[in-house]
């Protein structure tokens, strides 16, 4: 044992992340009466968004409000947070994790609820006005802005399936190709397109038009400008993954970035390392989030459970 390990301060569990998967990781742990530490770097993904839909009895909460909640819930508990950042750990018997302000804390399970960051594509104007008339998901935001003039700005072909989806909350939808070329276009992708309704504009979109603080149109290289009210677009997940790596989870790749491998529970294939919300995958609204980690945190409560016993045998 080192002496940085020595002279850390022991919990039985680390969350590393104060997220909805975090907190419902700490809520579990601390109801179970585990000695448990979160660590909330502060950066949830949903900030820019003024409201969360979907998530049954909390519909149209805001994320700082739904954040600040879970926080005096899990304290109730004696679970204790703390507004730093995990900037690396180790493992041997247990894990060691040093944080950003010096604070070397250690556990003997550790939970990676980090999220991901979204990536926009470099389009003037567009970062100003995401989670507000700039959206990337219809499940979370279609509804407010029902029958509203839809523009989709296209990344890759996948696009399409974007536009097709949003749909089904306008019938006034555009599809700006932007970097996509129109030869990219699948024969079903234009048949389907067509029987949705949905226009094609193509041409590289230079930026955005917006009137008294909101968004009146597209704008395209050329000068020319189309009047929409909201934009639909997909960011470029960018998962908040290198602890997991660096410990030695195994990761695969899929479409959506690099992610550990993972069981139903989120234990990794590092034994007591544990992944939850979008840290474990791309597709993790709120309220799945929220189930991963009351999941990871209830099979962590047995796995110390029995693993105390057998100890306690072994004896």
């Amino acid at each position: 044992m080192t002496e940085n390990t020595a002279l850390a301060d022991s919990y039985e569990v680390i969350v590393i992340g104060g997220g909805a998967a975090g907190l419902s990781a700490g809520l579990v742990l601390g109801r179970s009466r585990r000695r448990t530490l979160v660590v909330d770097a502060g950066e949830p993904r949903n900030a820019p968004a003024a409201h969360m839909q979907g998530y049954l009895s909390r519909d149209g909460m805001s994320p700082a409000e739904f954040l600040a909640t879970g926080r005096e819930e899990i304290a109730r508990y004696g679970v204790e947070l703390v507004r730093d950042r995990a900037v690396d750990a180790t493992r041997d018997d247990g894990f060691t994790v040093t944080l950003a302000g010096g604070r070397t804390v250690r556990a003997r399970q550790l939970v990676v609820a980090t999220g991901l960051k979204d990536e926009l594509p470099p389009v003037e104007g567009l970062a100003e006005r995401f989670g507000r008339d700039v959206l990337h998901c219809p499940y979370c935001h279609g509804w407010e802005v029902r029958d509203q003039a839809f523009g989709v700005l296209a990344t890759s072909p996948m696009s399409v399936h974007q536009a097709l989806i949003v749909t089904q909350w306008s019938k006034d939808v555009t599809l700006f190709l932007h970097t996509v070329t129109e030869a990219e276009l699948s024969a079903d992708d234009l048949r389907r397109l067509a029987a949705a309704g949905v226009r094609v504009v193509p041409g590289e979109v230079a930026g955005l038009v917006v009137e008294d603080d909101r968004l009146t149109g597209v704008r395209l290289g050329d000068g020319s400008a189309h009047a929409r009210e909201t934009l639909f677009v997909a960011p470029r997940a960018v998962p908040r993954t290198d602890l997991l790596a660096r410990l030695g989870a195994e990761m695969t790749e899929t479409p959506f970035g690099v992610y550990p491998v993972v069981d139903g529970r989120g234990l990794t294939t590092v034994p007591g390392l544990w992944a939850a919300g979008n840290a474990s995958g791309f597709a993790e609204q709120v309220i799945n989030a929220a189930s991963r980690g009351y999941r990871a945190g209830a099979a962590i409560n047995g796995e110390l459970l029995l693993n105390d016993l057998d100890a306690a045998v072994q004896v």
